[in-house]
């Protein structure tokens, strides 16, 4: 698990933006400080220094994330790095 970044607010289509302190691959899980799966990074945008996320949110309750730190757990598929 690796810490993604603080939640900056909900977008109009329900999406979660996160201000990125470690850049994810798209389709990653988003998951809380429980591991409860949040969603899936969409998007990554903004300024290669200071990037954002898109997270499409599996949950209805999105206002309750604004502020607070979510964590990406890597896909299976990702090879790791020897």
């Amino acid at each position: 698990m690796q810490r993604l970044g603080r939640v900056l607010h909900v977008s109009q289509s329900w999406n979660i933006i996160i201000k990125l302190e470690n850049v994810p691959t798209i389709g990653e899980t988003v998951v809380d400080e429980n591991l409860k799966s949040v969603g899936k990074v969409l998007d990554i945008f903004g300024p290669v220094s200071s990037p954002y996320a898109s997270v499409k949110s599996k949950i209805r309750e999105v206002e309750r994330w604004e502020n607070k730190i979510l964590y990406v757990r890597p896909s299976k598929r990702r090879k790791e790095k020897t």
